[in-house]
């Protein structure tokens, strides 16, 4: 099994790179779908967070509020520490288990949390979709009509990006069109089918 791991800083387009992948007949697993599925009513790690955070942490339909998580983290670094304690371990186990039933020649796992969790340790190559930092800034903003400032610390709590270019094996810069995007995923794809077919062979 050829796994390669798709990371990226917010507004990078990383969710645009995996579905070229995907229209290529690509298998991927989005840990940002598997973090939202294990908290999910009626789920285990649910009911630890709420046992923890009180049922305030709750939307009306018993749902996790997030944004309100989020910003309970973000001012609590004890509270961010115990929930990754209890979720990352959970994520991990979820994505090892879709990867394993993948059938495509390779697969690609999405996380923009690659490099900072230990799920890098379970990719065989890790490409870095890369924009420069105002061209994050100005396509997050638009996307999510958050204020610069809010994604500013969004950027700046996340691995600085000239580490991310150190440690990634591949990187497309992704500043340009839909269409130059697309053409550089086509290359990296025809090379990734060969690694998987060495790897497997």
């Amino acid at each position: 099994m050829y796994i390669v791991g798709l990371t990226g800083g917010i507004g990078s387009g990383k969710t645009a790179a995996s579905d070229i992948f995907k229209s290529l007949g690509v298998n991927i697993v989005d840990a940002d779908i598997v973090a939202r599925e294990v908290v999910e009513p009626g789920q285990a790690a649910l009911a630890e967070i709420t046992k923890y955070f009180g049922k305030d942490i709750l939307l009306p339909d018993n749902s996790l509020d997030r944004a309100k998580l989020r910003l309970r983290i973000f001012q609590d670094p004890e509270a961010k520490a115990w929930l990754e304690q209890l979720l990352h371990p959970i994520i991990r186990k979820e994505i090892q288990e879709q990867l394993i039933n993948s059938d495509s020649a390779y697969s690609i796992l999405v996380s923009p949390l690659l490099f900072e969790t230990d799920q890098s340790s379970i990719v065989n190559r890790i490409l870095l979709i890369d924009v420069p930092v105002n061209t994050q800034l100005v396509r997050a903003a638009e996307r999510d009509s958050n204020s610069l400032e809010q994604i500013q610390k969004i950027i700046d709590s996340q691995l600085p990006r000239d580490v991310k270019l150190s440690k990634a094996d591949d990187i497309i810069c992704n500043d340009q069109s839909l269409l130059d995007l697309e053409a550089k995923i086509k290359d990296k794809h025809a090379f990734y089918l060969e690694q998987a077919h060495e790897h497997n062979s």
